[in-house]
């Protein structure tokens, strides 16, 4: 299907869902769909920011200041992930658990409110990852509009290029939680140093980043383009006094650069815990 095809079977998916909420992040694949869809429903949609102790602050702000920019009606809600055992012990089935509590929460805001459908921004290339959230949203009935119209994350970019909306090239950024390595238990002080980390790392003026937690050990990812200006050792002694400062004895650049997903790679077949003891 050519792109201005699958345009209008987007637009169409969404003015059948009715009344609906949108699941928001800012990130591009959401910003776009909750853009597309307050086009299409006006008043009839919402758009929702599940605010935890896993979003970064500079995150919530920025999709708070996206939708203000569009005149996008947005709400915060809270969820509460942190008090799911499952979501805290951090196996390979931690974004269900993540998934299942906003679905349920945002399940219940739409009862309260008189929203019919619930839609979240999952793309065609996110179908090739390990993302067992998208289970939770099949078993709560969540819409995927951006897949069933066929969309690919480079296609959704050009139709928010296209629609002149600055998100178009916002790099990806998952929840902080999917930094920390898988068997490594979820804690308040965990995310906040990957928080921090990644902020200072942006101070530095690199764009796309990760800092990947792994117990005393901070790796960090940088896009390959950025990635020379890293490999310095005034860079390194830049890296070594802010992350020693947040905890970390060791610190280690990724010589493959950032990569979405590179936590998957190495998911261990019993829980960390056990293998230290």
């Amino acid at each position: 299907m050519e792109l201005s095809a699958k345009h209008q079977h987007l637009k169409d998916a969404l003015r059948a869902l009715g009344r609906t909420l949108v699941a928001y992040s800012g990130g591009v694949d959401s910003a776009y769909l909750a853009w597309i869809a307050h086009e299409v429903l006006a008043d009839d949609m919402l758009a929702v920011i599940a605010d935890s102790p896993s979003l970064a602050r500079t995150q919530l702000n920025d999709a708070l200041a996206f939708a203000g920019e569009h005149e996008i009606p947005v709400e915060v809600i809270q969820t509460a992930e942190m008090d799911r055992p499952g979501y805290v012990r951090n196996d390979r089935q931690r974004c269900f658990h993540c998934k299942d509590e906003l679905f349920q929460v945002m399940e219940a805001f739409a009862a309260k409110r008189g929203f019919q459908s619930i839609a979240y921004g999952v793309n065609v290339d996110d179908q090739s990852d390990f993302r067992p959230g998208q289970t939770a949203a099949r078993q709560h009935h969540v819409a995927s509009p951006l897949l069933q119209a066929g969309l690919s994350k480079a296609e959704i970019r050009e139709l928010a290029r296209n629609a002149a909306l600055r998100v178009w090239e916002k790099p990806a950024s998952a929840c902080l939680s999917s930094r920390i390595e898988y068997g490594r238990p979820v804690t308040l002080e965990a995310l906040s140093a990957v928080e921090q980390g990644e902020d200072a790392l942006h101070g530095l003026g690199f764009r796309q980043c990760r800092v990947r937690h792994h117990g005393e050990i901070a790796r960090i990812e940088i896009a390959r383009d950025e990635l020379v200006r890293a490999l310095t050792p005034q860079m390194f002694a830049e890296f070594t006094r802010i992350f020693k400062g947040l905890g970390f004895a060791f610190v280690a650049v990724d010589t493959e650069g950032f990569r979405s997903g590179s936590m998957n790679t190495a998911i261990p077949s019993q829980p960390l815990i056990k293998l230290i003891s």
